[in-house]
């Protein structure tokens, strides 16, 4: 019986098997893929034709057709972005581990394995969006949306839909604002700009734990939050307080999982070889220490700099080495998700006041 190698469950069972049609030696069939960015599809369209030709008939001519209906436990259609399955919240517990470069290159893996996917910048004190994806001095347009309030329509590049603080306000001018102001940014972002249908919206988190954290798990059910952290020890230290915010009971947003960030240097010239200038392996021990999943390792090459200064993200160069990094680490970031969608009970909005 071919098995969903993300669920572990076989995928009749699972209900992930439809319009069977046999005539002859001829079968088709359709395999429901709980996501579009499904990194197994390949494996599971073998494993079935071997199944079939193994078990059934040696002689069977096998097509297996794809879809998608990709998994959210977002039970409630009156709660705000009801048409968004699934909000992934990218978090550091400090600033310059590239936090902004994760979730940006998160992002761009997801909607290039074919899901529809929006990144919100709520770093309100330090946007970066808007260089990264090379829309400085780009403006959201307002858009009527039915019978509702006109809404901001977010830009859109690279296949993503983007939106930030960045490109309402002027670059050379600081955002000083008290808590209340950044948080009501953050409502907004979430409430009037119009998102529309997605797979996942990741949210690109300002470092820290504080009024913008708990703002968000309040105005909106998360599915997960993604930690972030470089090999070395202080680092370390602060991610260990981004993991025990949300370890609190009353916050109900599971941890997807940890990735390493710098995790080793490669040089273009040399790129078999690795350097652990930060340390080796510190995120990985630190999963393993706290039980949560361990995402993968993103090493520090110069393309990822320029590709962040450019405006042209390493997930749209020609970095094959790095961009496999992040195509994995996206594949781990959705089976944690599938699994966390499969096995846990219906998302809620925090608690903590």
């Amino acid at each position: 019986m071919c098995r969903n190698l993300i669920l572990g469950k076989d995928l009749v069972t699972l209900n992930m098997i439809k319009d069977l049609e046999i005539d002859g030696n001829n079968v088709s069939f359709t395999i429901v893929l709980t996501t579009p960015a499904c990194p197994m599809k390949e494996m599971m369209q073998n494993a079935c034709i071997n199944a079939i030709k193994l078990l059934v008939n040696k002689e069977a001519v096998v097509k297996v057709n794809f879809t998608s209906n990709t998994t959210t436990k977002r039970t409630d259609p009156g709660t705000v972005l009801p048409k968004v399955k699934n909000i992934i919240a990218v978090v550091s517990g400090k600033g310059g581990v590239g936090k902004s470069t994760v979730a940006a290159n998160l992002a761009l893996a997801l909607a290039q394995g074919g899901a529809k996917v929006g990144l919100m910048d709520a770093d309100i004190y330090g946007p970066s969006v808007p260089i990264m994806f090379g829309v400085r001095g780009e403006r959201p347009m307002m858009i009527e949306v039915g019978e509702e309030k006109a809404k901001i329509a977010p830009l859109e590049r690279y296949g993503l839909k983007l939106i930030s603080i960045g490109l309402l306000v002027d670059e050379k001018n600081a955002v000083v604002w008290r808590g209340p102001m950044a948080s009501s940014a953050i409502r907004q972002f979430v409430t009037d700009v119009y998102w529309d249908e997605l797979d996942y919206l990741v949210v690109d988190m300002p470092p820290g734990t504080g009024d913008i954290h708990l703002t968000l798990m309040q105005t909106v059910p998360v599915t997960g939050a993604v930690i972030v952290t470089t090999p070395q020890d202080v680092a370390l230290a602060d991610a260990k307080k981004g993991i025990a915010m949300f370890g609190q009971a009353q916050m109900n947003v599971p941890i997807i999982g940890l990735v390493e960030n710098m995790s080793y240097f490669t040089p273009a010239e040399l790129p078999e070889n690795k350097y652990y200038i930060f340390g080796k392996d510190g995120g990985k021990h630190l999963a393993d220490e706290y039980d949560i999943p361990f995402l993968g390792q993103i090493p520090l090459v110069q393309s990822i700099r320029e590709g962040g200064d450019q405006g042209v993200p390493v997930m749209m160069s020609d970095d094959a080495v790095t961009k496999k990094a992040f195509e994995g680490f996206a594949a781990q970031v959705v089976r944690s998700i599938s699994m966390r969608n499969a096995n846990i009970s219906a998302e809620k909005i925090a608690e903590t006041v």
